[in-house]
């Protein structure tokens, strides 16, 4: 199609389970390179994909920027702020991008070094359709019809299981209810990109999911290929830099005996050192040289290509890693507990040169964090985040906020705990976790998982089983095929997949894979993960002996809260008008004090004491008289048929003249006065009428004082 012509609008669509996805190209966003309208039900997302004329110099890496984002109006609201108008993204919009991102990034041709972007924009939004799903398709299918050197199509696809059935691409009310949750981006061959979790779900369950979830995914990548053939562009093609054999070869002879040397260095730091020397003293030795001086700067990109080929080998040969462990071997392993005192739950976990600092904060309903997004307002109780500072990997930068990949790392790890809190009713805290890493060098999200884990415990969580986490890496070379177990930094980067894994004795609660390669089927799927299992369940084992249950107690600075339930015709009783009397209650107790819609009480505080104060306050204002149970009132008005006695704060009863004394009296005023206090049992309620009765009350103390007198003086 010519440049000069209209575009063509081309329309295809797919059923999938019980929705329809329908892809429209050409008629939106005609001058980005790729672009694609996809809708299902009400959720429209506009993908577009571009990529700059000219390739940058000296790349080492994809310059690949994804950016999801959901604009307000798309749910018919504005935003909240001052600005009233989209700002940076939140962190559900982050965790959509790394999520194309990550399924993205290894399909692109080698060599590309052009600016590349692809922005997935959500313009209308039904919660029975999530967006994520549609706006990964549509990056697929709008770098399928681009320009750009992309090696696909993919497809992304949510698969759940509720009621013991696997489902595709269920809504947003169904994914609560699934005990298994996972996004699954799938190539005709392979799957590419894993990230979900599960209620305790076995190794065969996650095996059968995700590939149910890349059968499924087979209909999307037809109508994918169809579109494709017919208004896809051509692709340009990159222009790799010309290898220069005689600098490599020069350089391998230089750097290879160096190298294999430093590698053979089990601890991370004296490694990175003997590297970096090797590296200076190859570089010198190309300048000293005439014939390569003017190409130094190329010996940086052949000496990562040759470590990288190195360890791959020396791996997949001898079947021993850098730091010397075997395949399945696990790092020495060290916790400690309650390590910061006025933590109301922390611990210290390592894993070989990965350290974690995790603690935990137990707060009340004012410390939920509000979000206002698609769905509307929502209010998290559970919360952890994950810092990732400089010097844990020996090196000093500019301290700003969270970067993308430290939501990614938090929302993995949180994701892995969460399950813990079955319910609020048991357990009606805010609980927040910060993990901070103090040392890494491989899987410090796995290591923040842990750490979390034996925080909670020692915070007194109750019921919080043990969890604990493990990174994994794969190698294949021809059709030998090498799993890692907890693996380093350095051999992070060099795998063919890496994958994450976490759970309990039970089973896994997250999953997390990015897999570069085609073809890994059932039979390897499922020895990563049973090999990774039985990984993290020899970690809880190390875990237990540090702690193995929740402590009996909380932490003494954590605050007390007391949980009960009043009608909920009383709730106004408790706030007053404008919120006087709860004020006033958490004024003199210096309790937090939240009464929700359906008449729970939560009563807070550090102070036993002044908790149990409220609680009375509370209880006070709102209690309702029990027949047969005996006050003491107050005599508050008195008439010529009775008196009124207020038994408690705001209510009042009728005591009728002839239920003052065993002998009725002429007169009320000859036994009661107003101010007078006395003793009265409730003998009757209809509706808000109390009757009470003196006399009853007088007689039934009577006799407990002569029962008591009898049981004293029998013993003698």
């Amino acid at each position: 199609m010519s440049k000069n012509q209209p575009s063509q609008v081309v329309c295809k669509s797919v059923t999938l389970g019980n929705q329809t996805l329908t892809f429209e190209t050409g008629k939106v966003a005609k001058q980005a390179s790729g672009s694609v309208l996809v809708r299902s039900g009400d959720s429209v997302v506009l993908v577009t994909a571009q990529a700059a004329k000219e390739p940058k110099e000296n790349m080492d890496f994809l310059p690949l920027t994804v950016d999801y984002q959901e604009k307000m109006s798309a749910a018919g609201k504005i935003p909240g702020g001052f600005f009233k108008r989209e700002g940076k993204l939140r962190d559900d919009e982050t965790l959509t991008s790394r999520l194309i991102d990550r399924s993205i990034r290894p399909l692109f041709s080698k060599g590309w070094a052009c600016e590349s972007q692809v922005i997935a924009t959500v313009f209308s939004a039904d919660p029975d359709h999530p967006a994520d799903t549609l706006a990964m398709c549509g990056a697929s299918l709008a770098l399928s019809l681009s320009d750009l050197p992309f090696l696909g199509p993919i497809a992304g696809v949510r698969v759940c299981r509720l009621d013991g059935q696997l489902q595709i691409n269920p809504s947003f009310s169904e994914r609560e209810k699934a005990d298994i949750d996972l996004f699954v981006s799938c190539s005709r061959n392979a799957i590419v990109m894993v990230e979900g979790g599960g209620q305790e779900m076995s190794e065969a369950d996650a095996v059968e999911a995700l590939l149910f979830a890349h059968t499924q995914a087979q209909a999307i990548l037809d109508v994918q290929e169809e579109m494709q053939r017919l208004c896809g562009k051509a692709k340009r093609e990159p222009t790799p830099p010309a290898r220069d054999e005689a600098l490599i070869a020069k350089v391998h002879a230089l750097a290879k005996g160096p190298i294999e040397k430093a590698y053979a260095i089990a601890e991370k730091m004296p490694r990175y050192a003997a590297l970096d020397a090797a590296k200076k003293a190859v570089v010198e030795s190309i300048k000293a040289e005439a014939e390569f001086a003017e190409r130094a700067g190329a010996v940086g990109a052949i000496l990562s290509e040759l470590k990288y080929n190195l360890v791959r080998e020396k791996l997949v040969r001898t079947k021993k890693r850098i730091d010397g462990r075997g395949l399945t071997d696990i790092r020495p392993i060290s916790g400690e507990a309650g390590i910061l005192p006025r933590a109301h739950g922390s611990a210290l976990f390592t894993r070989g040169e990965t350290q974690a600092m995790v603690s935990v904060t137990l707060g009340t309903r004012r410390d939920e964090q509000k979000i206002d997004d698609l769905l509307g307002e929502r209010y998290r109780h559970f919360m952890l985040h994950y810092n990732f500072p400089p010097y844990s990997v020996g090196e000093t930068k500019f301290m700003r906020g969270p970067g993308r990949r430290e939501i990614g790392h938090g929302a993995l790890a949180e994701r892995s705990l969460a399950a813990q809190l079955k319910g609020r009713e048991n357990f009606p805290y805010v609980v927040r976790i910060l993990s901070d890493i103090t040392e890494s060098n491989g899987s410090s999200s796995m290591a923040t998982v842990c750490g979390g884990s034996l925080a909670m415990m020692d915070a007194g969580i109750p019921g919080v089983q043990p969890c604990a986490g493990i990174a994994m890496g794969l190698i294949k070379e021809k059709e030998e095929v090498v799993i890692l177990s907890d693996i380093l930094g350095d051999e992070d980067h060099l795998g063919d997949m890496d994958f994450k894994v976490a759970g309990t004795a039970k089973g896994i609660c997250a999953l997390q894979m990015d897999i570069k390669i085609a073809g890994v089927d059932r039979q390897v799927l499922s020895q990563a993960l049973a090999q990774a299992c039985a990984g993290y369940r020899h970690i809880l084992g190390e875990m237990a002996k540090c702690l193995a249950e929740p402590r009996a107690e909380m932490s003494k600075y954590a605050p007390r809260i007391t949980v009960f339930k009043i009608k909920t015709d009383r709730i106004r009783d408790v706030i007053g008008p404008g919120g006087k009397v709860i004020k006033d209650i958490q004024a003199r107790t210096g309790c937090q004090v939240n009464v929700e819609d359906d008449g729970t009480v939560n009563v807070a505080s550090t102070d036993g004491e002044a908790g149990a104060r409220a609680i009375k306050m509370i209880k006070d204002l709102t209690q309702e008289a029990e027949i047969g149970k005996i006050y003491v009132g107050i005599v508050r008005t008195i008439t010529d048929f009775g008196a009124f006695v207020e038994i408690y704060p705001g209510t009042d009863g009728l005591v009728h003249i002839s239920e003052l004394s065993e002998k009725k009296p002429r007169r009320v005023t000859d036994v009661l006065q107003e101010g007078d206090e006395l003793a009265v049992k409730v003998i009757g309620v209809e509706k808000d009428k109390i009757r009470l009765s003196r006399k009853a009350a007088e007689a039934e103390l009577a006799a407990n004082r002569a029962q008591q007198k009898a049981a004293v003086v029998e013993p003698a």
